[in-house]
Parts: C-alpha cells; structure tokens; sequence
C-alpha cells in the first residue's frame, strides 16, 4: 500500500514543503521557491529517472519565460522610479484627491480606479504600496488605509503588470479563450468599491447616511472598470487592467463634473489645504499617455513578430513585451524633464534590484512546473507528477473549488503569477478527463488569485513597511477576509452556473 501511494506522496512532499516554509517557518518566497524546485529536480532525477534532455528542457522553458517577465518587471520600476523622482505620482495624487472634495469618492478613485492602472503597469505589489500613504494622506488611520488598499489591489491583478498573469502564469496552455471568460468573471469586482465604502465609514457617527449617501458612485465606479476590461480583453489581452482603468477615471471625471453619482454633500477627514501641485494636469499625465501610446503601437506593429531560435530546443524571442515600452517611456520622460544622467544610473540599478527575486521565483516555479509535466519523459514507467497530482483535483465541483485554490496561491506567495504557475497545469489536466471546458476553469483559477492578493501575506507585509507599521497582519485580515471570502463565494456560484456540468 505505501508502494502503491508512493508516488502520490513524492509527487505532494515538495508543495507541502512550499507551504510549510513559506507560512510556518517564514522564510521568504524566493527560498521556498529554491527549495521546492531542488526537491523537484532531486526527486525527477532519482525517482523518476527523467531523460536528461527533458530536465534540459525543463531548465530552459523556464529560464527564457521568466526572462521576458524580467524584461517587464524591471522595465515598469525604471519608469516609476523616474516618475519618483520627478514628483510625478505626487501631482497625479493631488490631481486625483481633487477630483472631488467628499473624502469617500476621493478614496475609491485612488484606492480602485489609481491602483487598477498600477496593476496594469506595474503590479507585483507596487499599487498597494503606492496608495495606502496617499490614502494615509486624505486621513485614514494606517490599519484602515491597509486593508482599503488591499481590496483594490485585486480585481486588476488578472491582468497585472500588463497581461503577466494570464500569458507568463499559463505559459505552454491553450488560453485563447482565458481573457475573455476572466474578464467576464471580473464582473464580480462591481462589489469591490462597496466593501471599500463599507470599511471607510464603519466607527463613522451618521454611519448608515455616509454609506449610503456614497453608494451609487461606489456601484458606479465599479461598473465603469470592469465592463471595458471585458471589450479590451477580446482584442488585447495585456491591456484590459490599463486601458480599463484609463476609461474609467475619464468616464467619473465627467459624471463628477455633471454631478452625476456623487454624494449630495461634500465630507472631508481632514483639512486640505496643505495639498500643492507642482506642475499642470497634462504634463502629471503626459508620462502615462506616452507609456499608454507605446505599448498600442508595440501590441499593433509587434505583437506578432518574433525571432525564433534553437538551444536544444525551439523557443521564439517576442519583439513586443510591455518591458521595452516601459523602459522606452522612461527615457522619454526623461529627456523631456531633462532628468539628470545620476537619476537614470539610479533607476535602471533600481529596476534591475528589484526585478530580480521575482525573476528568480518565477524560473524557480517555472522549471518546476516543467519538470512536473516532463517527468512522465523517463526510465522508470511512471506517470508524470502533474498527472499524479491532477487526479486530487478531478471531482465536478472544481469549477466552484478553482476560484478558492487560485487564491490560496495568491496567499501564500503575493502573486497572480506565481500562483497561475502552481496551479495552472493542474487545472488544464483536470479539467479534459472531467469534460470541463479546462480554459474556463483555468479563468476560474486566475479570478480566484487576483481576489486572494486581497489576503496576500507578501503584499500585507510590502504595505505595512511602507507605512511603518508592524505586527498589524491579523488586523489586516479581519478587515478583508469576509469580501475576500463573498468574493470568491460568488465566483465559484458562477463557475457552476456557467461552466459546471
């Protein structure tokens, strides 16, 4: 009998190792991802007995997908470091906190509709860490601006760090269909801004008035993100989060021009008169729309071009990664702000610094995942490792269960990614035996994963030492658990309903 499980248990040990590092002995992602992928290559070498050219393989499909990821993620802090540097974010906050006086639409614009957009060009934790000090600023108490934060920074992270999650998370799958079924499914992110609503009045003394005084532009906002997503996910996959987000604050820019949707009196936590601006509206935005223009002009001229090469195996550069965009926007900033050459040494080291643990986390899951499916290529007859581990999630119930185990991969690790590389392949190969449509369920796991960046630990940590707060995590969780939680709830209902059999 153990003979007969053995291979269910060698092919577990090393995500129960994974989990057990990362949440019990609290190491960091980067060396439960080292760890994890040693026990797997330790394991397909001598258990499995995997050929050596598919443990090549394995290496190398990796190496080269997290390379295009390092290209984006190193290329987005470049451009952010220099928009620091330049006071630019700091103009696009005060821009934003006076698109209305009511203290309730000014957090939902920044706490949604601003860190939307920075998931879209950014992502890897960067918008929660942006505007909770700004929400600090408009006088939220540190915990408050924390869990505020934290909701927004989710319902944009299927498409975070344009389009990372769906074409790195899933690299290898079938997912022509993926963007547009998890964009549908986003719909469920209308809620997003009601629970925002909810968490900054609770305590308040005309509580209930507040709220629902707030309610419609909370809907609204909601609705004004979530419904272009779906239209930019048909025919641009890497852009919904972005152009979403873009449409969305030009569309409650004006309703609040009209007095449309906004509150009947205008509330305020705190006196706003030590609020400046230091440069005009256009030239706050005038890097964005650059970044905007280059990427449409890449995805159109390059989305499709790209230099194919043999290293063993076949493998095809892309000429249009966001990365190239970003770095290329930066530097036109640059020039136009007459940045001095100190400042560009500064946010190139910067961008490079940062970029490279989540480079190494993901060639560290991607390889692993490889090795997994690849180690059914071997000298001993066994099944491979996914296929194993597949059979634990082949029941009818997954397409409500995807949801649920996509977030707890964005727990534990912080990332949509990541958690899309954990459980991606286990998805698709449950799915076929099932008779379940394996590119719904595969959107059922990406929605579930940028709703568990709400609970991320990575993220919650990332946030409170911008904010210099410490030990606050189980506080944190109480306040977005429960839309965590309904969020999920509702997407597995929908799973069911839609794709369940």
């Amino acid at each position: 009998m153990i003979t007969h499980n053995l291979p269910i248990i060698l092919s577990l040990i090393p995500f129960l190792f994974f989990v057990f590092f990362l949440l019990i002995y609290k190491t960091s992602l980067l060396k439960a991802s080292l760890i994890t992928f040693i026990m797997y290559v330790l394991l397909a070498i001598f258990y499995w007995g995997i050929l050596p050219i598919f443990l090549f393989i394995s290496f190398g499909k990796g190496f080269f997908v997290a390379f295009d990821i390092l290209i984006i993620i190193s290329g987005a802090i470049f451009f952010l470091e220099i928009l620091k540097d330049l006071k630019v974010i700091n103009n696009i906050s005060y821009y934003l906190e006076h698109v209305s006086h009511d203290y309730r639409v000014q957090i939902i614009v920044i706490a949604w509709l601003f860190e939307a957009f920075l998931e879209g060009t950014a992502g890897f934790g960067t918008p929660a860490a942006i505007a909770v000090p700004l929400l600090i600023g408009l006088g939220l108490s540190p915990i408050r601006a924390l869990i505020v934060g934290l909701l927004g920074n989710s319902t944009a992270g299927v498409f975070g760090a344009a389009g990372t999650p769906i074409n790195v998370g899933f690299a290898g799958l079938k997912i022509t269909s993926v963007p547009l079924f998890a964009s549908l499914l986003n719909c469920v992110g209308i809620i997003v801004p009601i629970f925002m609503l909810w968490a900054i009045t609770l305590g308040r003394e005309n509580r209930k008035k507040e709220f629902f005084g707030a309610l419609p532009f909370a809907i609204w906002s909601g609705f004004v993100f979530v419904v272009p997503s779906i239209l930019f996910a048909k025919f641009w996959p890497e852009f919904p989060s972005i152009f979403g987000a873009t449409v969305a604050i030009i569309l409650v820019l004006i309703t609040n021009k009209l007095g449309i949707f906004v509150p009947k009196e205008n509330l305020s936590l705190k006196d706003e008169k030590d609020l400046v601006s230091t440069m005009s509206p256009f030239k706050s935005f005038l890097p964005y729309i650059i970044l905007v223009l280059l990427l449409i002009a890449g995805k159109v001229f390059l989305g499709t071009v790209g230099i194919p090469f043999y290293v063993g195996f076949k493998q095809v550069f892309n000429l249009f990664n966001p990365g190239f965009a970003f770095i290329l926007a930066g530097l036109i900033v640059a020039f136009i702000w007459k940045s001095k050459k100190e400042v560009l040494i500064v946010s190139i080291k910067e961008g490079f610094k940062e970029a490279l643990p989540p480079f190494f986390v993901i060639v560290s899951m991607l390889a692993m995942v490889q090795i997994m499916i690849n180690s059914g290529q071997n000298t001993t007859e066994l099944p491979s490792a996914i296929a194993i581990i597949s059979h634990f999630f082949e029941t009818s119930l997954l397409p409500f269960f995807a949801p649920f185990i996509g977030a707890f991969g964005g727990f534990i690790t912080g990332s949509v990614t990541v958690s899309n590389i954990l459980f991606g392949h286990l998805f698709y190969t449950a799915a076929t035996p099932l008779g379940l449509n394996s590119q719904a369920i595969l959107s059922l796991g990406v929605v579930g994963a940028a709703a568990g960046n709400m609970i991320a630990l990575a993220d919650i940590l990332t946030a409170e030492a911008v904010v210099r707060v410490k030990n606050k995590e189980i506080d944190i969780l109480k306040g977005v658990f429960i839309p965590c939680m309904t969020y999920l709830i509702i997407v597995g209902v929908l799973g069911m309903i839609f794709f369940g059999k």
